[in-house]
Parts: structure tokens; C-alpha cells; sequence
């Protein structure tokens, strides 16, 4: 028997039917079509390039304005942060590592100026922070200082009339700072700080760390003095002020820091080449640090 179980077969198509003839799908592209396809996409490509080249030009355009404004900024309120002040009777180095690459700047400060009375005023500190707020309150103290520095009053009192002006303008800010006059005439260094990392002395190529007077972190309160301490110094001396930054690193002890910092002082010497050894001072010490900024200020006494 000839059939299909479960019913009858399906019929054929006509004949001549023009559909029985044509594959299933779309039809293949001519060569135009594929040739028009392929440039739309290249097109496409070529927009989404020229996209991409314009955010990045726009990108390094912001960025390099960043940089300028930070550039102003910084030589606004504070100039020589990489180089070098020749005094009447100091040869003073600066070295400025701020923590925020971008920035340029932070809340470390310092000042190196003579004073009217022929004194020199040496100063240095640190706002507690980062960012904008920092090097605002960094910017108060600093000028603060140089305007009351002009009144000769001794280092202890300006330190007292800074705390002021933390505790009443700066809310919680906190800051440190070191407060010192050095008198050419005689080489005698006076002294005040608050919470600060006291100086290092170098003397005939031997290190060691001062003596801290007494004195309490600005803005901690307004009932603690400020003690003032003093040291003579001698030409071919040299005085090194420095911010914690230098010497507090994560996973390492601050009394190793300070160890390292006072061995890599001894190397110092107040020469022409004295900012560029800075640069090496930092390196030994562990160089930059990520997490704080780190400012030096060397004091070479020349001679009388």
C-alpha cells in the first residue's frame, strides 16, 4: 500500500510558481550594499574617534587650567616652596612635597623673612587636613603671623595670639607650628612652638633634636602658655625645621622616622647645593608621602 499515515501529503507547488525557487532568509547583499554598509560603519567608527579626541583635549585643557590657577595660588600664598632665600646672615632652603599631586599645595606653611629690628623671623606649621579648607585656614596663619611678627614681640606671644585666632576663627581646626627669631648679630635663636616637631640641630656634622619648650597644638586651648626656649648658634651651623610628614609613614613607628631624619641631616652642609640635598634628605627618609604633605626649611648660619 502507497500513502501516509495520519493523512494526506502535503501538495505540490505549481509549476512555474517563482517561489518555489527562492531560499529561505533574506537575499545576499550586492556588492554596493555591502560596500555603502561598511562605510556607514566606518563613519560611525570615525565619529565615535573624534568623540573621544575632543573629551580628551577638553580634559587636559581643564586640567592644565587646574594646574595654572594651583600655580597662581600657590606663589599667591606661598612663593619659594622649591628653592632657595640668601638673607643678610642665613642661607635658607625650602623644600615643598605636598601630599595631593594636583593641588601643588596643602596645609603646611613656613616663613623666612627679616624683620624690621634686622631680625629674622623663621617659621613653620601644619593645619591639620587636606584640601581647600586646609590651605584656606594654612593661608590665615601664615599671613596672621607675618602681620603680627611686625609688632618684635617675642615667639611665645605671637604663638599665643595665633591659638587665639584658631580657637575663635577656625572652629575644630587644630594646627602646629614651630615660632623663632635668630639675631645676627649675636646667633642667638629664640624659640616657641605648639605641638610641633622640634628642629635639628647640626653642628660640626653631628645631628641631634632640640629640646622642646613647652607649648600645646593651636586651638587645643586658650588657659596653656607657650613656653620660649633659646639656643646660640654658631657659623657653620644648621638649623632643619620640618613638618611630621617627613617622618610619620603608614606601618612605620615615628621614633624610627625621626632616627632616620636625623642621620640623613647629618650629611647637610650650607652650601650652594643645599636645596638640591634636601631632595636627597627626603628620598633616604622614604620620600614623598602619599597621605601628608612635607615641608623643610634649613637654616644655614653663615658666617659673621
Amino acid at each position: 500500500m502507497v500513502g501516509v499515515v495520519g493523512g494526506s501529503p502535503p501538495p505540490l507547488p505549481p509549476p512555474n510558481d517563482p517561489e518555489a525557487a527562492l531560499p529561505h532568509g533574506p537575499a545576499p547583499l550586492t556588492t554596493t550594499e555591502t560596500v555603502l554598509r561598511l562605510r556607514a560603519r566606518l563613519a560611525h567608527a570615525q565619529r565615535i574617534m573624534w568623540e573621544s579626541r575632543r573629551q580628551l583635549l577638553q580634559a587636559r585643557q581643564k586640567a592644565a587650567e587646574a594646574r595654572r590657577v594651583s600655580a597662581a595660588l600657590r606663589d599667591a600664598i606661598l612663593p619659594d616652596t622649591g628653592g632657595s632665600i640668601l638673607l643678610p646672615s642665613a642661607h635658607i632652603a625650602v623644600r615643598y612635597v605636598p601630599a595631593e599631586k594636583t593641588s601643588s599645595l596643602g596645609g603646611d606653611w613656613y616663613e623666612a623673612t627679616t624683620l624690621p629690628d634686622g631680625r629674622v623671623l623663621l617659621a613653620i606649621g601644619d593645619v591639620a587636613g587636606h584640601g581647600l579648607p586646609a590651605i584656606a585656614q594654612m593661608a590665615q596663619l601664615r599671613h596672621a603671623l607675618v602681620g603680627l611678627a611686625m609688632t618684635g614681640e617675642p615667639p611665645d606671644r605671637l604663638l599665643a595670639w595665633l591659638n587665639r585666632l584658631v580657637c575663635h576663627r577656625m572652629g575644630e581646626g587644630t594646627a602646629t607650628a614651630i615660632v623663632g627669631h635668630l639675631d645676627p648679630l649675636t646667633g642667638l635663636f629664640t624659640w616657641a612652638q605648639a605641638g610641633h616637631p622640634p628642629p635639628i640641630l647640626v653642628r660640626g656634622g653631628v645631628a641631634r633634636q632640640l629640646s622642646p619648650p613647652e607649648g600645646v597644638v593651636l586651638g587645643a586651648s586658650l588657659e596653656l602658655p607657650y613656653a620660649l626656649g633659646s639656643l646660640s648658634l654658631c657659623p657653620g651651623d644648621l638649623l632643619l625645621l620640618f613638618t611630621d610628614g617627613l617622618v610619620e609613614r603608614r606601618g612605620r613607628d615615628i621614633d624610627e622616622g625621626l632616627a632616620l631624619t636625623v642621620a640623613a641631616a647629618e650629611t647637610l652642609t650650607w652650601d650652594a647645593c643645599l636645596a638640591e640635598k634636601l631632595d636627597m634628605l627626603v628620598e633616604s627618609v622614604g620620600g614623598p608621602n602619599p597621605e601628608d604633605d612635607i615641608c623643610l626649611l634649613a637654616v644655614g648660619v653663615l658666617e659673621g
